[in-house]
């Protein structure tokens, strides 16, 4: 595509050099860049993208989009103010607006996020036609699968994926979206058929400052939705959600367009109804009552019957490190999640508190270069529901791992039940030798991840594959 093309419309800009060049590809990484790419030199905080414009053209870019017009730079300059704001227009432009050709479904919320978005691509894709799914464990399209990296890709990078789903023959797509890849413009450009609100708490304070910032970021996905709003409809942030859009409103507590009655917890998954029609789910507890009523919100939407969803959803596996069973031969019931907050944690562990006959173990710890209140609300629930608490490692990135084991161990009340064993492997062996038959062992904060990131360095590590080891 030609770059006059591509710039056809934006407004505020100054260009300098040739319009009349082919443009290959756009991305914001200098990494990533090809011969005859455009290069978007983003701005942040701590982050100046103008930095790698030599990087780039050295790769071979033909035209760059920068804030500061440099006269030595010999490529196309396209100089604005802001280059963070062109870089969904850009690439949606490029990529010829591939969300106008898809059945696109955007999942926000504290909780469930992850969970909803594969029950919507199960439901989608086992009934019949390719779906595509974008999240924080990995990326499908139509049944090829590769990891990601954040849990909203970057503006351009979905742009190029649901181009490349629409290439594939995929008709309908489901994306997480997380409060920063809002706040940041990562889905702008994207036409969202269907928006999914899960719940609100705390969380990321760190980066919103209030709750009500939290909040507002995670309504703005509703500004972009075009057709339905699918709002739990036991949460009381669901009203504030609310755009212009149809509503359909899920829920057990509440009066709701979809309501779950007869709900039934137990060691091996969960059951309810849905007007009269029964639901049988591997997945654990009822918060993921409230996934499922998510999933089932966007199916009706999609068209499918309350009965064909019942259908569908019975053979659905699981999520990867979700509450994921691990198998033990000693008659410990062994589950890796992701829990890495106070409320998401104080959730796996009481889920598991009403389910377990014998003692309940955790194994956690808290990440480095995050919200520090996490390490109170996550002793707080170890403490409230478990009957031994291992703290251990959980990315310390360029924090001290022990400074950040003990101040997780001093917000405990009582320090009877709490050891510190910083290497994580250890802990999980301990917490597995220590489990007796009909106990149960949680190990959290990781889930779905293969790595442990240090100061100096990133290492190989499963949760999943070590409990198998360690057995």
């Amino acid at each position: 595509m030609k770059l006059k093309e591509m710039l056809k419309g934006v407004k505020g800009v100054e260009v300098r050099g040739s319009k009349e060049i082919e443009i290959t590809g756009i991305t914001t990484d200098s990494r990533r860049v090809g011969p005859g790419f455009l290069f978007i030199a983003k701005k942040g905080n701590q982050f100046d993208g103008h930095a790698y414009i030599p990087q780039a053209i050295e790769a071979g870019a033909r035209a760059v989009v920068t804030d500061l017009y440099d006269p030595f730079i010999l490529a196309t300059q396209i100089i604005t103010s802001d280059p963070n704001r062109l870089e969904a227009l850009l690439a949606s432009q490029y990529y010829r607006f591939p969300s106008k050709e898809l059945f696109v479904v955007g999942v926000t919320g504290t909780k469930g996020k992850t969970t909803t978005t594969y029950l919507v691509r199960h439901l989608l894709a086992t009934r019949g036609e390719k779906a595509g799914l974008i999240g924080t464990i990995e990326t499908w399209i139509g049944e090829e699968r590769f990891p990601s990296e954040y849990t909203t890709a970057g503006a351009a990078f979905n742009q190029k994926l649901l181009r490349e789903m629409v290439n594939q023959g995929v008709k309908s797509a489901v994306l997480e979206v997380s409060s920063h890849g809002l706040h940041q413009g990562r889905v702008d450009q994207i036409d969202f058929d269907v928006g999914v609100f899960t719940n609100l708490s705390p969380d990321h304070l760190d980066y919103h400052k209030t709750i009500e910032a939290y909040a507002e970021a995670k309504r703005s996905l509703f500004e972009k939705v075009s057709g339905v709003a699918v709002l739990n409809g036991d949460d009381p942030w669901s009203s504030f959600m609310r755009g212009n859009q149809e509503v359909l409103l899920v829920g057990i507590e509440n009066a709701c367009h979809l309501r779950a009655e007869n709900v039934i917890l137990s060691p091996n998954g969960l059951s309810f109804t849905v007007e009269g029609i029964p639901f049988t789910s591997c997945l654990m507890g009822q918060f993921n009552v409230y996934n499922l009523l998510s999933a089932i919100g966007v199916g009706k939407v999609k068209g499918l019957s309350i009965q064909e969803m019942s259908d569908l959803l019975i053979d659905f596996p699981g999520v990867p490190g979700r509450l994921e069973r691990v198998p033990n031969q000693k008659g410990v019931h062994v589950f890796v999640d992701y829990a890495h907050t106070g409320e998401s944690l104080g959730f796996a562990l009481a889920t598991l508190r009403r389910q377990t006959k014998g003692r309940l173990l955790v194994v956690f710890g808290c990440g480095g270069d995050r919200d520090p209140r996490r390490r109170s609300g996550m002793a707080e629930a170890a403490e409230r529901y478990a009957d031994l608490s291992i703290i251990t490692t959980d990315n310390p990135r360029s924090e001290d791992p022990e400074k950040i084991a003990r101040e997780i161990f001093e917000r405990f009340v009582s320090k009877k039940n709490v050891l510190i064993e910083l290497n994580r492997r250890e802990a999980i062996r301990k917490a597995l030798e220590r489990a007796e038959k009909d106990d149960c062992v949680l190990i959290a904060g990781k889930g779905h991840e293969k790595v442990q990131i240090f100061f100096s360095r990133t290492v190989s590590f499963d949760d999943v594959l070590v409990a198998k080891e360690v057995e």
